[in-house]
């Protein structure tokens, strides 16, 4: 799989990716979520994520009260400790990390919570959830930071483009 410069590789595939998201919320295929999963389950399969880990380097995960709780008990802080070093609310109000690349991220790719990582760590980048047509901005905006995302995407043309 192609890690090189995932954001200019989306780009060009902007316009025509919308055109596919576009089409699948008009009229959602009763079997988008089961598709999806196998391209995801395929694509995953075929990917190393220490070899790019594009989302620790460029995104902040919104991080909610258990995973703030359960993080701070690994590390041996209090919440309120973790918070304070490595937090702050966005302009929603969301808890999200001071800066990237995440605190976490050894120079090795490895994340140094890894067990305690926060729930939305664990399900990135989204692309094996239920009701998948409800997040098809966040998965085209996911595109420009995550491989594997941009090949689920590319995978899932050949299925639903005639």
């Amino acid at each position: 799989m192609d890690h090189s410069n995932p954001s200019k590789r989306a780009g060009e595939k902007k316009a025509e990716n919308k055109r596919l998201f576009d089409r699948l919320k008009r009229r959602t295929p009763s079997d988008l979520d089961e598709t999806v999963e196998e391209l995801h389950d395929e694509v995953f399969a075929e990917t190393d994520c220490l070899l790019c880990a594009n989302c620790c380097k460029t995104t902040s995960p919104v991080f909610i009260d258990n995973d703030i709780a359960r993080i701070s008990r690994s590390l041996r802080m209090k919440p309120s400790e973790f918070t304070s070093r490595y937090l702050h609310q966005d302009e929603e109000g969301d808890y999200v990390l001071n800066s990237a690349p995440c605190a976490f991220l050894g120079p090795d790719n490895m994340c140094s919570i890894y067990e305690d990582r926060p729930r939305a760590c664990r399900e990135y980048p989204h692309t094996n959830r239920k009701r998948f047509y409800q997040i098809l901005n966040l998965t085209l905006k996911n595109t420009e930071i995550c491989p594997a995302a941009f090949e689920i995407v590319e995978r899932l043309k050949k299925v639903y483009v005639p």
